[in-house]
């Protein structure tokens, strides 16, 4: 009885040890992505493609979400995060600069404040 305990006990801790997560090298993402028009979806997009490991990058200007597929073992998505927000738009997490900002064109302009 003990013997079969003890396999049982080894069996579950090797499982346990495979389980731990895996950089996936195709992990679909959504990051909310501040745009208005296509020449926003287009720099975003051309922003995200940027980053070693985006294998796709698809932005909805209706849902303000840029979706991708990345590979983890590449990039992680704080560097496409921080490409977008290079490119002068705010994500999320990161917030383009207004010097960033200032360079994207007048009708891509989505901040509703005046003073930032």
């Amino acid at each position: 009885m003990k013997k079969i305990v003890l396999l049982v006990l080894i069996a579950f801790l090797g499982i346990n040890v495979n389980a731990q997560e895996q950089p996936n090298k195709n992990k679909k993402v959504e990051v909310e992505v501040n745009g208005v028009c296509d020449m926003c979806k287009k720099r975003i997009e051309k922003a995200a493609y940027s980053v070693k490991g985006v294998k796709s990058a698809v932005w909805h200007a209706a849902d303000q979400d840029l979706h991708l597929i990345i590979d983890e073992t590449k990039c992680k998505v704080l560097d496409v995060e921080k490409a977008v927000a290079i490119a002068g738009h705010d994500t999320k997490d990161i917030k383009a600069t207004e010097a960033q900002y200032a360079k994207i064109h007048g009708c891509c302009k989505y901040r509703t404040d005046e003073v930032h």
